[in-house]
């Protein structure tokens, strides 16, 4: 090839990128908006969702369990104790602003007075700056999961984020459910600022024009979120082409899809486990393990997978999926009537008793039914089940406040590891530390707590196993929740929107590197 045919073809190869990525609009619906747009606030898949899009991660989940390096380019382990990372040069905040180890810092150290996400840092012992682009991430002991952690840091404009509002109040006060600065507010690095935002109706957003990642090959210059509550009108929306993307997609609506020529479904197994807390303080029934066991006996977990979820979940008998390092494959579902019956009559409660239930009714795949379902189950070993379903932005305060005698919570780990489940939903409620922070059912053993502090800093992977698997026989023989499934995930989109490169097992849609084909 010629030095004349060499720049032709550099100047064809420049415009066909330059056609390829003309920015695009991105119409939306999820089941729900964020509730707020405090990334600390609530440790929920939807607030991480909208992390992703409006901050960025010092590193990042790949497709692979790897981690990518995002706003910290690089990392090494100085000691048994202490990770270093380096920064990248020249990130700007949405305000302007240049981020700094500082801001890491002034980050860390607001994350972890969150209740809800304090516990993932508790074996921490803080970060230490050592220059502008440089800090350290130390531990209290030798601790397997720093990386796994730090997906969780996505630094705030502590600038920005410094002083006081109209209010008077500080602009960095972290309250859950209420009205504060941080949670109308945000000044991040993510490829997204929010343009306007109108609770349970809309949210848009526009992409950052000083955006750091020039690699990224996102062409979306805006997404407009619509919330869309009901499953069959978000189908029918992305069907009209009313909008372009959805989540998630209930199994129900899988084939009606599916026979569509115009729109993708794109579905993954899923690690998110499905369960009812029983809370023993407000129910003294429920601490009497019979009367617990009766109860993950009279629930029939996989007639729910089979007729409910329509086969698209795993039957689930324990927290952690298989391929987790807690997972123990002899733990199997456990449905038997006739042994939940004689369960309740050795407890001296064979008339049974009245409780009050609380699911929400749009955060999980089908979760209102599932709640039905489970409450006609309960019936039929004479308990009686006052049921009421909601809207997860009215849930979510229901559940903190601990609100009806059985709870239906779900959970991915955030470090893709068994002992995250038992962190947050199994060990002893404790709110300086942050320990059993989703613990709605107030179960406690001590033993339990024991084995998941020392797999903390237990760095031989097949010891460290083997403490897992022992807290999931403990668990399953005091039938310390009821283990409904592993969910599933399904998301649809419009063949144009190239969607599957950017989709995970955690469900954090990586929509900055979004392709919209024209």
């Amino acid at each position: 090839m010629n030095k004349f045919s060499t720049l032709m073809a550099g100047a064809a190869l420049t415009l066909g990128l330059s056609l390829g990525a003309q920015a695009a609009t991105l119409k939306m619906a999820y089941d729900a908006d964020p509730v707020s747009l405090d990334p600390h606030e609530q440790l929920s898949g939807g607030t991480l969702q909208l992390s992703h899009m409006v901050f960025d991660p010092l590193v990042r989940w790949n497709k692979e369990l790897g981690f990518d390096p995002r706003l910290a380019e690089s990392w090494e382990r100085i000691d048994d104790k202490t990770v270093r990372f380096k920064l990248r040069r020249g990130v700007k905040f949405h305000s302007g602003n240049e981020l700094t180890a500082e801001d890491v810092r002034w980050t860390y150290d607001r994350l972890v007075t969150s209740p809800d996400f304090k516990g993932i840092f508790a074996a921490f012992e803080g970060v230490k700056v050592v220059d502008d682009y440089t800090f350290d991430l130390v531990t209290k002991e030798p601790y397997p999961l720093v990386l796994h952690s730090a997906t969780y840091i996505f630094p705030m404009d502590s600038k920005f984020y410094t002083g006081t509002d109209e209010k008077g109040e500080p602009k960095d006060r972290l309250v859950k459910h209420g009205d504060s600065y941080a949670s109308s507010h945000l000044s991040g690095t993510g490829p997204y600022v929010v343009k306007s935002r109108e609770q349970g109706v809309k949210v848009e957003f526009e992409r950052f024009d000083g955006y750091w990642d020039t690699t990224s090959p996102g062409n979306v210059d805006e997404i407009v979120l619509t919330p869309i509550k009901e499953a069959p009108t978000r189908v029918a929306a992305l069907l009209s082409g009313d909008v372009d993307f959805i989540a998630p997609v209930p199994p129900t609506d899988h084939k009606r899809i599916e026979s569509s020529s115009n729109v993708d479904l794109v579905t993954m197994p899923g690690t998110r486990v499905i369960t009812f807390q029983m809370n023993q303080e407000r129910r003294p029934e429920f601490k009497d393990v019979r009367v617990r066991q009766a109860i993950v006996h009279a629930i029939n977990n996989e007639g729910i997978v089979k007729k409910i979820m329509r086969g698209f979940a795993t039957p689930a008998a324990q927290q952690g999926p298989e391929g987790y390092a807690g997972y123990k494959a002899e733990l199997k579902p456990r449905y038997d009537l006739a042994k939940a019956k004689q369960l309740m009559k050795e407890a001296g409660y064979e008339d049974g008793f009245s409780i009050t239930m609380m699911a929400p009714n749009n955060r999980y795949v089908n979760d209102d039914k599932i709640a039905q379902a489970a409450a006609s189950m309960l019936a039929k070993i004479n308990i009686k089940v006052d049921l009421k379903t909601m809207p997860k932005a009215q849930y979510w305060p229901e559940f903190d406040a601990r609100a009806a005698d059985m709870m239906m919570i779900g959970w991915h780990a955030d470090t893709e590891d068994s002992a995250n489940f038992s962190e947050f939903l199994t060990l002893c409620p404790n709110a300086e530390s942050g320990a059993g922070q989703y613990n709605s059912g107030n179960y406690c053993n001590p033993k339990v707590d024991e084995l998941v502090k020392a797999a903390g800093s237990e760095t031989d992977p097949a010891k460290r196993a083997a403490m897992l698997q022992e807290v999931e026989q403990i668990l399953y023989d005091d039938a310390a929740f009821v283990p409904l499934h592993w969910q599933n995930l399904a998301w649809a989109a419009n063949k144009k929107v190239k969607v599957e490169p950017i989709l995970n097992v955690m469900n954090f849609p990586y929509l900055g590197d979004l392709v919209i084909e024209e």
